[in-house]
């Protein structure tokens, strides 16, 4: 089995999308293994929050669950 290295990136559909094109004899089935670099716990959330649909989450009535009467007003001048 031969091994090339390439990098390339996971598109919203989860597919992969190389950096540059393969340079293959024939088309052909291939197995491969892809390593992502470590993320700390803050730069997961952000990727998250990146790939979520945020205008989508917040128009949601589901999410609409507060009100301006929920909660207890705060004196800032304190």
């Amino acid at each position: 089995m031969k091994a090339i290295e390439v990098t390339g990136n996971i598109n919203e559909q989860g597919n992969v999308e190389l950096d540059q094109p393969l340079t293959a004899t024939k088309p052909t089935r291939f197995r491969g293994i892809l390593l992502f670099p470590e993320l700390d716990e803050s730069q997961e959330w952000s990727l998250v929050a990146l790939n979520a649909s945020t205008s989508a989450l917040l128009s949601d009535p589901e999410e609409d669950i507060y009100t301006l009467e929920d909660g207890k007003p705060i004196d800032h001048e304190t």
